[in-house]
């Protein structure tokens, strides 16, 4: 499958690869596995803040999800690894920030989840976490890592 061709159906527009806001590279390369640091949620070029159960909803939660995992594929062009080559999507892990009170992440991690099987069909299944925390980075309402198997390097 044509990666770049099923994004152009699918009417998506990858955002610029974020700058890395610490110590750290966005993607590491080994033994045919990039491991993509956590990713922020980026619609329209602002930064999704907030807390899950106080002020953005599910359905927000789950947009800004996706939009990590929009940043994930960003960050792996970025990279110079071409999306057709990769062979499986192997995990993702999605850090919610919510209110003690709330236990929807996982209809949240489903924004990045569905996603990764939107474009890349089968391959796009995988295992997943699905974690509340109380607080990330800037302020943000979700991020998301990924663990993805890449053939071809």
């Amino acid at each position: 499958m044509n990666i770049e061709a099923r994004l152009m159906e699918l009417g998506i527009t990858l955002p610029e690869a974020a700058a890395p806001v610490a110590s750290y590279v966005p993607v590491v390369v080994q033994n045919g596995f990039a491991h993509v640091s956590g990713q922020l949620p980026f619609i329209d070029g602002e930064l999704v803040t907030g807390r899950l159960g106080e002020d953005v909803s599910v359905e927000d939660g789950m947009a800004a999800a996706r939009a990590c995992g929009l940043m994930i594929l960003a960050q792996l062009k970025a990279t110079d690894i071409p999306l057709d080559q990769v062979a499986r999507i192997v995990k993702l892990g999605a850090f919610v920030n919510s209110t003690p009170e709330f236990t929807d992440q996982p209809k949240v991690a489903n924004g990045a989840s569905d996603l990764m099987f939107e474009v890349f069909g089968d391959i796009g299944r995988h295992a997943r976490a699905a974690v509340g925390v109380s607080a990330l980075p800037l302020g943000a309402a979700v991020e998301v890592d990924a663990i993805i198997a890449i053939s071809g390097e």
